[in-house]
């Protein structure tokens, strides 16, 4: 069972439209062949998420649940490494085609690597 404060609550998710065009306004991004993912600090809080999955790059509605349920589970257990980041993670053309091991792969080094750029911004 997992513990509350584990959960992908209302509060780790961007909600509205300003939370989004903040982070594409001026993101630090990560990029390779399954996902693009912009990322931008903010003042304090919990690391939130936002998801653009697109129906371009996933054509089948079953293929997009499953990105966003592996995208979600990957923050999930990463969480504590991106406080205080604002997160949006989009889709690519590959992404459809690859199994869950490689995407959760792929997300891990994500955030290791927006997790490393934003604290650099900070100092």
């Amino acid at each position: 069972m997992i513990a509350v404060s584990e959960r992908f609550s209302r509060y780790s998710r961007l909600l509205t439209a300003k939370d989004y065009a903040r982070v594409f306004e001026n993101p630090a991004r990560s990029s390779d062949n399954c996902f693009t993912v912009l990322a931008r600090k903010r003042e304090a809080g919990v690391a939130r998420l936002g998801l653009a999955v697109s129906k371009k790059n996933a054509k089948l509605a079953v293929e997009r649940n499953r990105i966003k349920r592996l995208t979600r589970e990957s923050f999930r257990v990463h969480k504590s490494e991106l406080e205080g980041l604002d997160i949006v993670v989009m889709n690519r053309r590959q992404t459809a085609q690859q199994d869950n091991r490689t995407l959760t792969q792929s997300l891990s080094r994500h955030w290791q690597k927006l997790a490393s750029l934003c604290e650099d911004s900070l100092s």
